[in-house]
Parts: structure tokens; C-alpha cells; sequence
């Protein structure tokens, strides 16, 4: 385990040190990632405004639905930026990826350090910042319980859009090209994860439930941390469900991506 955290380790190393190469151009990705994050949630606040509330979820109940997505979802963009659909079938079409085949090294842990975009921090800083606020504007009651819990959450939504982009990235063995549908489902999904489920129609719900398990990694859990009572009468284990969708996601991603090793056939390039 030590000898494979020390070439992660030296993998994400190289890759910093690239990227803070040119320091002005970091800075710029920095501040525009962060700013297209606080500019989506400032639109939300003044609709909101307007309104009052979205379903009974006033507007610092919204903005921890929005927090806990945002900050999650951009440490998964920076942590699996290397199975990207885009960039990894982009990388397989150049002949990339056979490279790589050819090392003494974990094929997984080689992908997963291909690419580590520090930028993603502008992005995440701003989930936080929005996380923080929410805080500040509702009132929680905290237990041992919680506490423990709210990192978990954070972790299994990491692993849930994780694995989304492994399975886009095992796809682009076969099409080669950048699979949208990918997309729908991790930068739409952030989207629609940030609001709460029970606005959504019947069947797309049930889709997030029972086919890919959303709900019960940002709705049900927020539901447990703000108190709220279930509108949709899911068993009172639904909050506590989170690590079971993210990590089983994560691990079907895996057992795909592996799949897709034994199967990949050269491009040739």
C-alpha cells in the first residue's frame, strides 16, 4: 500500500509542479472556475428572493443542498481528472493510452494520476464558502452523529460522480469519442442534486432513485442534517444510504473499467 500511495504521490507531484508553471494563468483559471460557481448560486438567491422558497426549502436549506454538491463534485473533478470522457477518449484516439500499458505500473493508478487540475480549486473554495453560509443561515442541531456523518456524505458523493466518469472513460474504448451523455449525468446531476428531489416529475425521480441512486446521496441526507420530514415516504433508512449508492456506484464503475481493460484493442496510432 505505501509503495503505491508513494507513486500516486510522485504522479500528483509532476503534475503541480507543471501546472504552476505559469502562475498568471493558473490564477485566472482560478478565479473564473470560482466565479462561474458564486454566480450560479447569486442567479438562485435573487429567484429565490422573489419567491420566498422552492417545495418549503427556504433559501439557506437550498444553498446546503448547493454547497454539499458543489464542493464535492469539484474535488472529484480535480482528484479523477485524468478518466475524464473527454480528455481520456481524446487521449485513447492518440494512442496515449497503450503507452501507458506498457509500464510496470497499476493501469487504474496511472489514469487516476494522469491528471490532477489544481485549478478545480477555485471551484471548490466557492462550494465551501456557499456551505458556510448555509450554515449560518439555518439552524442545525448537531450531534456525534452528524458530525461523523457529513464528511461521509461528502466522500460517497465524490465516489458517485467518480464513478460516473470511469464508466464515461471505459465507454470511449469503444466510441472513441466524448460520450454527452456522460455529461448529463455528472454536470446536469450536480444541477438537479442541487435542489430538492420533489420537484422533479415522478419518473425522473423514480430514475434517481432506483436506477441511479442520487437521491439518497445530497436530498435524504440533507433532509436527516436540516430535520426536515420526507414528502416522498422513503423507508427512514433512506438518509443513512449514501455510502451504500456512492461507493456501490464507484465499485460497479471499477468492476467496468476492468472489463474494459481485459477488452480494449489498440487504435493502432
Amino acid at each position: 500500500m505505501s509503495y503505491v500511495i508513494g507513486i500516486y504521490r510522485r504522479l500528483i507531484s509532476v503534475q503541480i509542479r507543471s501546472q504552476m508553471q505559469y502562475r498568471f494563468p493558473f490564477l485566472v483559471d482560478l478565479v473564473a472556475t470560482g466565479f462561474i460557481t458564486i454566480s450560479g448560486f447569486v442567479t438562485l438567491a435573487f429567484v429565490m428572493q422573489r419567491f420566498g422558497s422552492i417545495a418549503g426549502w427556504k433559501l439557506g436549506e437550498v444553498a446546503f443542498l448547493y454547497g454539499m454538491v458543489e464542493t464535492s463534485f469539484g474535488l472529484m473533478d480535480m482528484i479523477f481528472s485524468g478518466f475524464d470522457p473527454g480528455n481520456f477518449g481524446r487521449q485513447t484516439r492518440l494512442g496515449r493510452f497503450d503507452q501507458l500499458l506498457l509500464r510496470p505500473v497499476d493501469i487504474t493508478l496511472q489514469v487516476l494520476g494522469s491528471e490532477f487540475v489544481i485549478r478545480r480549486l477555485g471551484r471548490i473554495a466557492q462550494g465551501v464558502v456557499i456551505l458556510i453560509l448555509a450554515l449560518t443561515m439555518i439552524h442545525i442541531h448537531w450531534t456525534f452523529v452528524k458530525v461523523l456523518y457529513l464528511p461521509v456524505v461528502l466522500s460517497s458523493l465524490i465516489a458517485f460522480f467518480g464513478g460516473l466518469n470511469i464508466i464515461g472513460a471505459t465507454i470511449s474504448f469503444w466510441t472513441l469519442e466524448s460520450i454527452e451523455i456522460v455529461n448529463i449525468f455528472t454536470y446536469g446531476g450536480t444541477e438537479m442534486m442541487s435542489y430538492p428531489m420533489q420537484i422533479y416529475p415522478h419518473w425522473l425521480r423514480d430514475f434517481f432513485s432506483y436506477v441511479l441512486p442520487a437521491i439518497f446521496l445530497n436530498y435524504y441526507p440533507s433532509l436527516y442534517f436540516l430535520g426536515k420530514p420526507d414528502p416522498l415516504h422513503f423507508p427512514t433508512i433512506a438518509p443513512f444510504l449514501a455510502p451504500v449508492a456512492g461507493f456501490g456506484v464507484l465499485g460497479i464503475a471499477l468492476a467496468f473499467w476492468k472489463f474494459g481493460i481485459r477488452h480494449y484493442q489498440s487504435t493502432g496510432t
